[in-house]
């Protein structure tokens, strides 16, 4: 018994793990004292010289584990070998949460990203989230965006500010949440982001760049929504809708 909680206890503490990597990024991070900091891993091929020794001076300072590695393992745990520099470093994202969590939640809106893979238009909603009128993003880890150097920059200095509940699917997450208001946002909508009267929960759909809300995830949703189009236009950004939605009045 004792084993199983100490085995749920140290899965949690792992799934809360976010791995980044680049030599700028890793100073910035270690420069934002808020932001809690579990390993730092470097290629044993590095120099230590330049922003590396800079790099070597933060962690000394904050007192933080340097782990050293061969390039080739140092590349599995940045998971990109072509940009992480010989440096990744894992932090402790609070806020970067399991999607049961949501159900413990008595009311809510949030704003659900159905396979958007565009890591600049990632980090844009959730900096829009962060500033607006939205409790947290349900974000898959499959056919999604991950957390990446592109989306730090982007969400400009927000990622931590907001909860970030991830799922393996989002059709799975989805069937959950009993009692939610679902809404997939959509241009062929008849209704509009200004027709419908919030419930107590509230989740927005937003699809794929190019090819919207899946089918599948869809059919889980209790109605569509479009945003009012003028002179023509057809569409707008992932990234500007997710504003929108974001600064609704609920």
């Amino acid at each position: 018994m004792k084993d199983s909680q100490e085995y749920k206890e140290k899965k949690a503490f792992f799934e809360k793990i976010i791995t980044l990597y680049g030599r700028n990024v890793v100073v910035e991070i270690l420069q934002d004292k808020s932001i809690e900091i579990h390993k730092l891993h470097l290629a044993d091929s590095n120099r230590p010289d330049g922003t590396i020794k800079k790099i070597l001076l933060l962690a000394k300072e904050r007192g933080i584990t340097i782990a050293k590695h061969t390039k080739s393992a140092l590349s599995r745990i940045s998971k990109n070998a072509k940009q992480d520099q010989g440096v990744a470093i894992d932090i402790i994202a609070q806020t970067y949460l399991h999607a049961n969590k949501i159900q413990e939640l008595q009311k809510y809106r949030l704003i659900a990203l159905d396979g958007i893979q565009n890591p600049q238009n990632l980090g844009m909603i959730i900096r829009s989230c962060a500033a607006g009128n939205v409790d947290g993003i349900i974000l898959p880890k499959k056919n999604s965006a991950k957390i990446s150097p592109l989306v730090v920059k982007a969400s400009a200095g927000t990622l931590f500010k907001i909860p970030i509940y991830f799922c393996d699917t989002l059709q799975e997450a989805l069937k959950q949440y009993h009692g939610a208001k679902i809404y997939a946002l959509s241009s062929h909508a008849n209704s509009t982001i200004f027709d419908i009267q919030e419930d107590q929960k509230s989740i927005f759909v937003l699809g794929n760049e190019s090819e919207g809300v899946t089918p599948e995830v869809a059919q889980l949703c209790n109605d569509s929504l479009a945003i009012p189009m003028n002179r023509g236009v057809e569409s707008l950004n992932v990234a500007v809708t997710a504003s929108l939605i974001a600064f609704m009045r609920s």
